[in-house]
Parts: C-alpha cells; structure tokens; sequence
C-alpha cells in the first residue's frame, strides 16, 4: 500500500473553503465528464447520483466552516492499494 498526504494544516476557514471546495468540484467535473451518450441509464443516474451526493456535501462543508472560530484544521490522504 501506498498513501499519499494531500492536506495537512491548519487554513483560515476562507482558504479551508477553497481547498474543499476545488478537490469536491474536481470530482463533480471528473463524473460530469464519463457521462456519454452512449453509457446505459443506469451508469448515467449512478454519476449522476454521485454528483448530487458531492454538491449535498459541499453545502455541509460550507455550513460546518462557518461555525468554526479561527482557523480549520485539514487533514487528507489517499490510500493506493
């Protein structure tokens, strides 16, 4: 296995935002762009179900920041097995 830190620190809650908000928009655009003409139904409401999940958490993201007094502490990696 291998992992890879992506975010660690601590970020006023303004940039904190902006962090979340770019990586979430990148996989918002990640499944926007396998969506094709020529995927079932099926597969197009599961990205498309995704994408609906990523924006409601964003929306949370947004309301959670906002509540946090001074600075937000991050931390993110991905695990590749």
């Amino acid at each position: 296995m291998m992992t890879i830190q992506l975010i660690k620190g601590e970020f006023s809650a303004s940039d904190a935002l902006g962090i979340i908000t770019n990586l979430i928009q990148t996989k918002i655009k990640y499944h926007e762009q396998k969506i094709s003409s020529d995927m079932s139904e099926e597969d197009i409401k599961f990205r498309e179900k995704k994408i609906k999940k990523l924006q409601e958490d964003l929306s949370e993201v947004k309301k959670h920041i906002a509540g946090i007094p001074g600075n937000v502490a991050l931390a993110s990696h991905v695990n590749i097995e």
